[in-house]
């Protein structure tokens, strides 16, 4: 009799675990931590700075700006950019990917690597053909 109260006890607690990892970031918070970011990486495509460019990151596979010289630590990788790889590099770039040249610490706190995150989706996100064909629209002065 005991056991059956425990186990959903048990249930909810790792709901609400389980749910707290998976908080969603907020846009602003991570707008503001990616000023830290902003230093080395664009979100312009084709724009390369000391890092390359981030534009269209989720989905890429790593080292795959053709006009970036990666380091051959990055070059050697075999991965693709996902919420859990930029996660993961992120928190600790050299313990992701050893002897990488990116000059940065990481990001230990999970929240605000979240709200990094929820914000490079949203700005290095591809514009769809509806959102090119609205902003045609307002440019000329239709739909408004």
């Amino acid at each position: 009799m005991r056991l059956r109260w425990l186990t959903p006890a048990v249930v909810c607690g790792l709901t609400l675990v389980g749910g707290a990892r998976a908080r969603a970031g907020d846009v602003e918070k991570g707008k503001a931590l990616f000023e830290k970011c902003a230093a080395c990486h664009s979100l312009e495509a084709d724009h390369n700075d000391e890092g390359p460019s981030l534009a269209g990151i989720f989905g890429r596979k790593v080292a795959a700006v053709k006009e970036y010289r990666y380091s051959a630590a990055m070059k050697r990788s075999d991965f693709v950019w996902t919420d859990e790889t930029l996660d993961a590099f992120i928190q600790d770039p050299q313990a992701f990917v050893p002897g990488n040249r990116m000059p940065f610490d990481g990001l230990m706190d999970k929240g605000e690597r979240d709200d990094l995150l929820a914000y490079l989706k949203q700005a290095t996100a591809p514009a769809s053909a509806d959102d090119d064909q609205r902003r045609g629209r307002r440019d000329r002065g239709v739909g408004t």
